[in-house]
């Protein structure tokens, strides 16, 4: 998203001088994964499906999503309705693929082997859905920044495709992810540099909010939570992904070569390969997690 792209940029210019001291502690351990390019710059929500191939939107031009299969071979996948620009890719139980449509206002559904695309959900209040999470029951959340006002608001679509708005009087939302048991939302806000915690209702709907971290300097971007409920943030900018303990500290920091980390998901055999999309580069860059990821 090009707003969001020079917001965050504004944003982290205001802290270039933190820079030197935060990133020597983080440590370089990360490998390319395909040409640089072979994404556009609005390459964004990755996602990994059951047989271990890894998916992004905007491969070679927007609209599109791509697909990077074990073996490195890629391509198109599917290019979305004309009109329609993905961003976040969530996977459901029944192997669906769900991708939060921004320019379009919709949650859209493709059926991973006729390669049909549908509206799983539609709602015209929504700024521009971004990222997306599934909790183990089905209920999507999405977030929904208006980044030119640094506002934002955040939604529930149940799996019969009824949207509620949750909150709506926030910062600008950006990346969120549901804890391993599925009882907890977080949430984050890149204007505002913070992190929110909610617990999650039996109806899906949450209760209990709290501040989760607080950063300092650069942007937020796409959040995933590992099986023992750390939380791995990319700081858009900083080029590097965070990772924070479930009691809300900040325990270390991988160093991207990239500057521009868009979202990162868990995937490889065992789960605990991480592939992080970045938009100055447009490609992944991996490394390797303690813990898998929760999905």
């Amino acid at each position: 998203m090009k707003t969001r792209t020079i917001f965050l940029t504004i944003m982290s210019c205001l802290f270039v001088g933190l820079a030197a001291g935060a990133q020597t502690s983080a440590q370089r351990e990360t490998a390319d994964l395909l040409p640089e390019g072979t994404f556009t710059n609005g390459i964004e929500g990755p996602a990994t499906d059951k047989a271990g191939n890894l998916y992004a939107v905007n491969y070679g031009k927007e609209g599109t999503i791509g697909i990077v299969r074990p073996d490195g071979s890629h391509e198109c996948f599917v290019t979305l309705p004309e009109g329609s620009t993905g961003n976040g890719i969530r996977f459901n139980k029944a192997g669906d693929m769900l991708v939060a449509d921004y320019t379009g206002h919709n949650i859209l559904k493709v059926d991973m082997q006729t390669k049909a695309i549908s509206t799983y959900a539609h709602e015209s209040r929504m700024n521009q859905p971004n990222d997306i999470a599934l909790a183990p029951g089905g209920n999507l959340y999405a977030s929904d920044p208006d980044w030119p006002n640094q506002k934002g608001q955040l939604w529930l679509i149940t799996p019969d495709g009824k949207v509620t708005l949750l909150e709506s009087d926030m910062g600008t939302t950006n990346g969120i992810d549901v804890s391993p048991d599925g009882k907890k939302l977080y949430v984050n806000e890149s204007a505002q540099l913070k992190v929110w915690i909610y617990d999650i209702k039996p109806d899906g709907t949450l209760k209990n909010k709290r501040l989760f971290h607080t950063f300092e300097g650069f942007g937020m971007d796409g959040i995933r939570c590992d099986v023992k409920g750390n939380l791995y943030l990319c700081r858009y900018d900083k080029g590097t992904v965070a990772v924070i303990n479930p009691k809300g500290k900040l325990i270390r920091e991988i160093q991207l070569k990239g500057k521009k980390p868009s979202n990162i998901t868990f995937g490889g055999p065992d789960n605990r390969r991480c592939y992080v999309t970045l938009q100055d580069r447009g490609c992944f860059e991996t490394f390797t997690a303690e813990h898998p990821g929760r999905e």
